[in-house]
């Protein structure tokens, strides 16, 4: 919204600075931030009128769960309304991936939040239908993959690029668009699976949305791409805003997510981020990259996954308690000593993940 003060510039007066995606990146970063601390013990206290009981606790969680009976959840719904709220204010909203991936963000938001909602109200783990929330899932994503399609330059068009290999593309056709939703709704998923410690699942989220933040910078410029010899995938540029809005919304949310948690992010944060995270991957062709920076992620679904397999087949368990981070808990690891050492490991695949755009 506030690109547009530039028809006001002649060129070279402050109006100008709203040209250029750095500035307006750090405006929304600061605005989600102040959005955060703002509205954060407000929502916090309504959260805790309106819900009593908080967030059911598992039954068979670790018993150092159930001190954290009475804390509220929904407490994405500060990312998501920082989030948004700086988006909206600093990104051109003319660009068409900046709305596909609010889009997501928002689908997947409302969608957690029913989920949310019927835990709360129920006083259970259930929510809402796994089915029915994969079957909603998949359309959201369908909608964004198809909507990425139709803008990505006709060279790349339903095409998967590789890390590493700058010329190798690998055309999926009609294709593109169920993996692009494999893609979001696993990721989605993911980031849920791993929300499950204070302040576990937000900090690898904005370590994810910082590199994923430089990639889009990195390749919606022609000088960049060249030099780097990635693919161009012009105007993405614009989707830092949205990274650098969700670092700030993130920060915000942390400050409250400190163990111990004022308030448990749930669905209505956890699928949005995931689901955004998602969503910048189709967009900038870097779909194989999010299973690198979001090694994490990969794992903690992995580890369920696995965990539910072997069981129905054998009647035993390969983890004390799935998702993994449940498993070290059992070990009898400190709940600070697992979440460091996870962001630890995040900033590493990080790290990784960006090298993959100078090695070709």
């Amino acid at each position: 919204m506030l690109y547009w003060l530039t028809a006001l510039s002649d060129g070279g007066d402050f109006f100008n600075l709203f040209r250029y995606i750095t500035f307006r990146a750090g405006g929304a970063f600061l605005t989600a931030l102040v959005f955060g601390f703002i509205f954060g013990v407000p929502l916090i206290n309504v959260l805790r009128k309106r819900q009593g009981k908080g967030q059911p606790i598992r039954t068979d969680g670790p018993e150092g769960h159930f001190a954290k009976a009475g804390t509220p959840t929904m407490g994405g719904l500060l990312i998501v309304g920082a989030l948004t709220t700086s988006t909206l204010l600093w990104a051109r909203l003319d660009n068409p991936y900046v709305l596909m991936v609010l889009f997501v963000t928002l689908a997947f938001a409302i969608l957690g939040f029913a989920d949310d909602y019927a835990k709360v109200k129920k006083q259970n783990t259930a929510g809402v239908s796994g089915r029915v929330r994969l079957l909603l899932g998949f359309v959201i994503a369908g909608i964004a993959g198809f909507w990425a399609a139709q803008y990505h330059p006709g060279e790349l068009t339903n095409q998967l690029a590789f890390p590493i290999f700058k010329d190798f593309l690998l055309n999926l056709g009609i294709l593109f668009v169920p993996f692009s939703m494999i893609v979001i709704v696993g990721a989605a998923n993911a980031v849920n699976l791993t929300d499950g410690l204070d302040g576990l699942a937000i900090m690898p989220v904005m370590i994810a949305a910082g590199t994923f933040g430089v990639i889009a910078y990195a390749v919606g410029r022609t000088d960049f791409t060249e030099y780097l010899d990635v693919h161009y995938v012009p105007d993405t540029g614009e989707i830092v805003i949205f990274c650098m809005g969700l670092i700030g919304g993130g920060l915000g949310f942390l400050w409250y997510n400190a163990p111990p948690a004022a308030v448990f992010m749930g669905d209505t944060g956890s699928l949005a981020l995931g689901g955004a995270l998602g969503a910048i991957a189709v967009a900038t062709k870097h779909e194989i990259v999010l299973a690198i920076v979001g090694g994490l992620f990969v794992v903690e679904a992995l580890s369920v996954i696995i965990q539910v397999i072997y069981f129905k087949r054998t009647g035993k368990r390969v983890f004390l308690m799935a998702p993994i981070h449940h498993h070290y808990e059992k070990k009898g690891w400190a709940e600070p000593q697992i979440v460091i050492r996870f962001w630890i490991i995040s900033l590493i695949l990080a790290m990784i993940g960006l090298a993959t755009l100078k090695v070709r």
